[in-house]
């Protein structure tokens, strides 16, 4: 596997394992946030908090599988498990952050009201970041087993 692939491979699984321990976090704080309201202002875009505990965990435990899978198929974490399985979950990676990424930018405000803070947040930084994170999981998933 080529340098720029495992470069990639760590970038993308840093960041979606950073996302995840920021989700982790807010299981039971809207940290960096002062205040539930201001959470759902910025981060929701909807509702008058954070949400749920076990929702927080949830999606931190999904991004936490995410990171493994794109850093073992990259290379930079020991794999487990059949290639083609790690592949396929790379794969799904990609495809999820797609569709987050392109959903973002076609639903939120358009069909899906949000906040105007929220939506101004998932145009500029959300959205992107997940299709960059897409395009990231694209590369390595495309590149495993080289």
């Amino acid at each position: 596997m080529g340098s720029a692939v495992k470069a990639t491979g760590v970038v993308v699984s840093a960041a979606l394992a950073g996302v995840g321990a920021l989700h982790a976090v807010w299981a039971v704080t809207p940290w960096p946030l002062r205040t539930p309201e201001e959470f759902a202002d910025t981060v929701v875009g909807t509702g008058d908090g954070v949400p749920p505990a076990a929702a927080c965990l949830a999606v931190a435990g999904l991004l936490g599988s995410a990171a493994y899978l794109v850093g073992a198929e990259a290379g930079v974490l020991p794999p487990v498990g059949p290639r083609r399985l790690r592949r396929a979950g790379v794969r799904a990676v990609s495809g999820v952050m797609l569709a987050r990424g392109i959903g973002g930018l076609a639903v939120f405000g358009n069909l899906v009201e949000r906040s105007e803070r929220f939506r101004r947040l998932d145009t500029r930084y959300y959205s992107p970041f997940c299709l960059a994170l897409a395009a990231g999981a694209a590369v390595v998933a495309g590149a495993g087993g080289e």
